[in-house]
């Protein structure tokens, strides 16, 4: 199973320096992974407004700056992008990371952002469809015209093409609706902590789900990874504020050793790639959960 790590979001605020000596000690700790989430903005009574940087910019630095980490967006909001430009972004990244970019793609939730930056809320199911039919056929290589009531594309087409003849696409969703849609396509599906409450027996019926859509597609469930998030806590951490109080979970902790044995349980419920979300986010949080990962590999 790989692991990796995702990078702060709005837990506090972090600074590019900071970031980049993240990255560096996540690649040479041995972990898979880096991941960022593509949001813009929260509000919340405890806090006020509060924002992470720009997803984009931060995985193409992060790309630029590593040489064996794989690197991703968890997830892509869509609707936060012109498909066809965030086909493009796509493919500039599986450039920059000389074929490390995970494609992660989502159909976004948090109102507060959209109304903020000005893009539209409603409907977010349908305009994913219509960005995703335009942004994976781009990545197929084909030339795509596509007009609907959300996008007009004409004869748009990825030049030069990225390294990666077919793109790796991860869905973070767990309505029918998108699942339904995208599960012809996919490579990879991720759950985001809070879904199954951030313990493996809360795993099988959000799996189970997922099996049942891709069988109905006529995929092989074996053939797509099965990804999730998990919250770890380790000494100084305060617990991570969900924007959604119905979906807060309690983080895994323990010693390097007990927090491995969690892992093997994701591991033989049957997921290929974990992303940790670590409470707090900091580079000692980051060489706490390195002995995890060693703890976890010895066995």
């Amino acid at each position: 199973m790989k692991v990796g790590v995702q990078l702060p979001e709005v837990e506090r605020e972090v600074r590019w320096p900071e970031l980049a000596q993240m990255c560096h000690l996540i690649e040479d700790a041995g972990f898979d992974s880096i991941w960022v989430g593509d949001h813009l903005l929260y509000r919340t009574e405890a806090r006020g407004p509060h924002g992470p940087w720009e997803a984009w910019s931060q995985m193409a630095a992060a790309a630029a700056i590593t040489e064996r980490v794989e690197i991703g967006p968890l997830v892509a909001a869509t609707s936060f992008h012109a498909p066809a430009m965030l086909a493009k972004k796509a493919s500039t990244l599986d450039e920059i990371s000389q074929g490390r970019f995970i494609l992660g793609l989502g159909a976004g939730w948090n109102e507060t952002e959209y109304e903020a930056f000005g893009f539209p809320y409603d409907r977010r199911a349908s305009r994913f469809e219509a960005a995703f039919d335009i942004i994976r056929r781009l990545l197929d290589g084909e030339e795509v015209t596509h007009h609907s009531e959300f996008y007009d594309v004409e004869r748009c087409v990825l030049l030069p093409p990225g390294p990666t003849a077919r793109l790796p696409l991860l869905i973070g969703s767990v309505g029918p609706r998108v699942l339904g849609m995208t599960a012809p396509y996919m490579t990879m599906w991720n759950a985001w902590y809070s879904w199954y409450a951030n313990r493996p027996d809360g795993l099988p019926p959000l799996l189970e789900n997922v099996f049942e859509i891709l069988a109905a597609a006529g995929r092989d469930p074996a053939d797509v990874e099965m990804t999730t998030a998990i919250l770890m806590q380790f000494p100084g951490g305060e617990g991570r504020m969900q924007a959604e109080p119905q979906f807060e979970a309690s983080p895994l902790t323990g010693s390097p050793a007990e927090l491995a044995d969690w892992l093997h349980q994701w591991d033989a419920a049957g997921i290929s790639h974990v992303q940790l979300v670590l409470d707090p986010i900091t580079l000692d949080s980051v060489t706490q959960a390195a002995r995890v990962l060693e703890a976890f590999r010895a066995r």
